[in-house]
């Protein structure tokens, strides 16, 4: 039997970075190192059953988690792993979040054909995707674009653009660059497209009481990734973040210092409020709290509701 059950989605994505946490821990875990020590567990979610709609229309964040949670509180899995900005702010009692790999490149990718900026792109074009917080930063910048709802898988999502159902559409070019697709598209600068929260992040999840476990997970957890995420999600807590909410976020560590940038919009994009913080690594969690209640106080009562 294996000495340990990894959860993960069953998509091609997910597969990949369930592999990433594998080899991590074998490398970095005696225990682990045996080729059949780890055996991974494809468990399908709500969010992977859902293609049809927005999933800010079908209860938001959470939908990609939370069977794989249930697997885990069922001790039928020992340790999930997700993609970091698909998780809510808080976990179930008896789950935590262990470990970080480091994070890959947390920028949006613009794939529209030979075009490489969204200031390029030709009047009313169509844009397909899902993503409140994509949707609102392009029609900030863009008011003229057309932005229609596109669902599925990396690999879906290019078919349909090159099947012309779309002109263009964005997608994280951590996910490409994981499945050995980052000559797909122009990465588009932060200051026009800030990534969402936990954006390039791989996290892993396990039993708060399963110490062997835990320790396992320590020797590959990458610290710097974890402060970053730290920051963020402490805004996203204070903004009470969901998936029906356009909420940015995206916070780097250099020398010791991290920088934090946040924003929150209208969906329509009529309205896009940001700001950003400086601070020591040990304050990530205050600077998180600090800028989300900078946001909350500018944007008034109601802002994040309509």
């Amino acid at each position: 039997m294996a000495a340990l059950r990894l959860g993960t989605r069953g998509s091609k994505l997910a597969l990949t970075q369930a592999g990433l946490v594998r080899d991590a821990l074998a490398r970095s875990v005696p225990a682990l190192a045996a080729p059949d020590a780890i055996e991974i567990v494809v468990i399908k979610t709500t969010g992977d059953a859902i293609q049809d709609r927005p999933l800010s229309e079908a209860g938001g964040k959470g939908l990609f988690v939370k069977e794989i949670e249930e697997a885990m509180l069922g001790h039928r899995i020992d340790i999930a792993v997700h993609s970091m900005k698909d998780m809510p702010t808080a976990q179930p009692a008896g789950l935590l979040i262990a470990a970080f790999l480091a994070r890959e490149d947390a920028r949006d990718v613009l794939i529209a054909g030979d075009v490489k900026r969204i200031a390029d792109l030709k009047q009313g074009a169509v844009v397909g995707t899902s993503a409140l917080r994509r949707r609102a930063q392009l029609l900030h910048r863009r008011p003229d674009l057309k932005i229609v709802t596109l669902r599925g898988n990396v690999d879906t999502r290019l078919r349909k653009r090159e099947a012309g159902e779309v002109e263009a559409t964005i997608l994280a070019l951590a996910g490409l660059k994981r499945l050995g697709l980052e000559q797909v598209g122009a990465a588009i600068p932060e200051d026009e497209m800030l990534p969402a929260v936990g954006q390039g992040a791989i996290c892993i999840e396990c039993r708060a009481d399963d110490a062997q476990t835990r320790g396992w997970l320590a020797a590959i957890d990458h610290g710097p990734t974890a402060t970053c995420v730290k920051a963020e999600h402490a805004m996203l807590s204070v903004l009470d973040g969901s998936c029906r909410t356009p909420i940015a976020g995206h916070a780097v560590l250099t020398d010791g210092v991290i920088h934090l940038r946040g924003l929150i919009a209208k969906p329509d994009g009529s309205e896009l409020i940001a700001t950003e913080r400086r601070g020591g690594f040990a304050d990530a969690e205050t600077l998180g709290r600090d800028a989300g209640h900078e946001l909350l106080r500018r944007g008034g009562p109601g802002f994040l509701s309509t």
